[in-house]
């Protein structure tokens, strides 16, 4: 079963998807890559500078025909109506208390569904950062899914998704290959990365 999300939704998403492929044309940028083939998986998105960088990446997710889903606090999903349309969007709420373990949240998530792709930015700020969070990793490496490699590149105007990495659970060699893939992306704000 899927989840009922803005990106799924027919006429919604058909009209999204229009607009954006014609906004993308007329200024200049070109979508990538392809749906992934992979009913659970992971779409990392980097490099992180810039406000921009969450739209740019759901202009792809509405190209690409993607479902992507986002981490958040549990209190943004309050009862009623607040909740419904956080989730409507593609919300996933976690307790991030103390006795909570977000990791083991999100590895649940993946068990209790049939297809279920969550967009992280590991970098986990806008600000320049000498270490992306790991939690993205192990997340993936406890559910068994693919990390999916998303991106934004200022110098080539391309924006997408690249190739499928299959984590080995060695973290530190596995980080140098997903981080050789953006070695050469340039972000809204190349002084950040």
């Amino acid at each position: 079963m899927q989840t009922r999300t803005i990106f799924n939704t027919p006429l919604v998403s058909g009209f999204f998807r229009a607009v954006f492929k014609a906004l993308t044309w007329l200024i200049g940028w070109q979508i990538v890559g392809e749906k992934p083939i992979d009913k659970k998986y992971m779409l990392i998105a980097a490099p992180h500078t810039s406000n921009w960088d969450f739209p740019t990446m759901m202009v792809v997710a509405f190209v690409l025909r993607l479902n992507p889903h986002w981490v958040g606090k549990h209190t943004l999903f309050p009862p009623g109506i607040v909740g419904v349309v956080m989730r409507w969007f593609g919300g996933i709420g976690v307790d991030r208390r103390e006795t909570h373990n977000t990791v083991d949240q999100m590895v649940a998530q993946y068990a209790a569904r049939d297809e279920l792709m969550v967009l992280i930015a590991p970098e986990g700020t806008r600000s320049k950062v000498e270490n992306w969070k790991a939690g993205f990793y192990h997340i993936t490496v406890g559910a068994g899914v693919p990390i999916y490699l998303g991106f934004l590149c200022t110098k080539t105007r391309q924006t997408g998704i690249g190739k499928a990495f299959y984590p080995t659970g060695d973290y530190q060699k596995d980080m140098v290959e997903i981080k050789a893939f953006y070695k050469d992306k340039v972000g809204f704000n190349p002084e950040l990365v």
